[in-house]
Formats: structure tokens, C-alpha cells, sequence
């Protein structure tokens, strides 16, 4: 498999994570204006009721828009919905990551309930726990961080031309993104969740959602440049 078909399951895995996020938020009755699936300009769109599905020029993963005015809005939803729609992506991806790992005990040993329907679940508890163990070494200096270029190439040479290897690279990544985002930190789905929590100890806590949601971002986007360009120089170099 080339670097084009490791980019779609990128994309692939991050949809799914917006794809919750927007079957979360219908659940909950958040109204939805706007599913997007790419980002960039925008291709191709239907409305169906309030919500406007849009296909964009740039097809890696999507995005979600609730229908509201401004800000004070949002934060007028119970927290209770609005945990319900943060949460929505993470758990799209373990979903994720629990049925490709079902096909592919399938697919090695034949349909069976405990191999389809049970074993994922323990295969999944133990993928995380390495997982949370790899953030942790990172955390504490142990470990090396890789961008987007740097998962692009790891998943090419692991997946060569397999669609076994393809399907699971799709679940491990998906079960990254899932326990990535539940970490605690501002902007990400964790933070939002932790913050909304805080609301129901002290609503003031309402305050702290934009500051911090701006600094986080500035985080991500700085961590973003910084690991693709050391990806290109260690690939470069090497």
C-alpha cells in the first residue's frame, strides 16, 4: 500500500472521530448545521432539514458545526448533552477499533461469537494500556514524538501491500486517536469534558472554556509544525 492509501485510512479514522461526534450531538438534540466531510473548499453540499452535508476539497477526516448564534449559546445546552456530543468521537473510534479487530479474528480463525463479539474487547483493553504506557514514556522524556509525515511512513512500511496489516494499522490508530483525545488537556475532547464537569462544581468555571480552548490549539498547531519538521529531517537524514 503506497502513501496515498495510508493517508485515506488517516482520514478514514479521523472522520469516524467527527462521524461520532455528529451521531452524539443528534442524540443528545444538539442541532447540527453543518457535516463536513473534508476540509477546504467546498465540492458538493445537500441540506437535509437543519443540517448541511458538504463534501470538501481536501479529504482528510471532517468536521462538525453545531447551529448555534455564539458561544453563550452553546454553553446555555445542559453539560450533560454536551458530554454526550465530546465524547461521541473517542467512542466512535474504540467502536472502530472493536470491529476491525472482530473481522480480522474472523478472517485468522474462522466466525465465532467469542472471537468476534468477546475477544475485541480484551484485545482493545490491552492495545490501550500500552498505549497510556507510550504517553506516559513520552511524558517523561522517553519517548519520541512523530507527525504526520512520520505516521504516514511508519504505516507504509508496516502495511507494505497487506490489507490484514492495512486493517490493523486502522485500529490501532483509531484506538491512538480515541485515548489521545481523552486526554485531559485544553482543546482536546478530554479538556472539554474535564471543563464541563467543572461547571456543575462552579458555573464560573464557563469562563475558562475559550482561554483555554485558544491556548490549546496554539499548542497543537505548534506541536503539529514541530513534529512534521522533525519527521522530515530524521527521514531525510535517514
Amino acid at each position: 500500500m503506497d502513501y496515498v492509501g495510508i493517508i485515506f485510512i488517516i482520514g478514514l479514522v479521523i472522520l469516524v472521530h467527527e462521524a461520532g461526534h455528529f451521531a452524539a450531538a443528534r442524540l443528545s438534540g444538539i442541532p447540527i448545521a453543518l457535516f463536513s466531510v473534508g476540509f477546504g473548499p467546498k465540492l458538493i453540499a445537500f441540506r437535509r432539514g437543519e443540517t448541511e452535508y458538504r463534501l470538501s476539497a481536501v479529504p482528510l477526516g471532517g468536521y462538525v458545526l453545531p447551529a448555534i448564534e455564539d458561544e453563550n449559546e452553546f454553553f446555555a445546552i445542559p453539560v450533560s448533552r454536551r458530554l454526550v456530543m465530546t465524547l461521541g468521537g473517542p467512542a466512535a473510534n474504540v467502536a472502530m477499533t472493536l470491529v476491525l479487530l472482530g473481522i480480522l479474528n474472523a478472517a485468522a480463525g474462522g466466525t465465532s461469537f467469542t472471537g468476534t463479539f468477546l475477544k475485541p474487547f480484551e484485545q482493545t483493553a490491552v492495545m490501550g494500556l500500552r498505549i497510556l504506557d507510550a504517553f506516559g514514556r513520552l511524558f517523561s522524556g522517553g519517548g519520541e514524538l512523530s507527525g504526520i509525515v512520520g505516521i504516514v511512513a511508519q504505516g507504509t512500511a508496516f502495511v507494505g501491500g497487506s490489507a490484514v496489516k492495512a486493517a490493523q494499522f486502522a485500529a490501532v490508530l483509531s484506538l491512538n486517536l480515541a485515548i489521545f483525545n481523552l486526554l485531559p488537556l485544553p482543546a482536546l475532547d478530554g479538556g472539554k469534558a474535564l471543563l464541563y464537569l467543572m461547571e456543575k462544581v462552579h458555573p464560573s468555571a464557563v469562563k475558562a472554556h475559550v482561554p483555554l480552548a485558544i491556548t490549546g490549539w496554539v499548542l497543537i498547531l505548534g506541536l503539529m509544525l514541530y513534529t512534521t519538521w522533525a519527521d522530515v529531517l530524521r527521514y531525510a537524514a535517514g
